[in-house]
């Protein structure tokens, strides 16, 4: 699926909708909590768990992804392509990098861990420019 592709024609029920539409008009990587405060502002009926349940549901079916950085709350991505992130560690602010990682880099890491690569997620962690020019 792609972010163009119309939330109608996916067949989904009223609260997933929403839930899909708050995610796929930010601009952001969004938290659970985020999500819910933004399907609650178009939907006041939503509860957290029909919100929980709709991410979960929408990530098992690949309309959306899951970013798990390991420091803190799962973040909700629209785009589902694969791709990799900058996070900025005094803001939290996340940027998608679109870039190919050599495959030579991939198999140094396998050789290395002895791991049999199942997924490749890379993340840049740094200071966005924002936060360099407050310095």
């Amino acid at each position: 699926m792609t972010v163009g592709t119309n939330i109608q024609e996916l067949g989904l029920t009223k609260q997933r909708e929403v839930v899909l539409q708050v995610i796929r008009h930010s601009e952001h990587h969004l938290t659970a909590n985020e999500v819910f405060s933004g399907s609650k502002a178009l939907l006041p009926s939503i509860s957290f768990a029909t919100v929980y349940n709709s991410l979960r549901y929408l990530k098992e079916a690949g309309h959306i992804a899951e970013i798990k950085f390991g420091n803190g709350a799962s973040r909700f991505d629209r785009m589902t392509s694969r791709h990799d992130h900058a996070l900025c560690t005094r803001c939290g602010k996340i940027v998608d990098i679109q870039m190919d990682l050599p495959p030579e880099l991939v198999a140094q890491a396998e050789r290395e861990s002895q791991f049999r690569t199942e997924s490749v997620e890379f993340t840049l962690r740094g200071i966005c420019p924002e936060c360099v020019g407050k310095v």
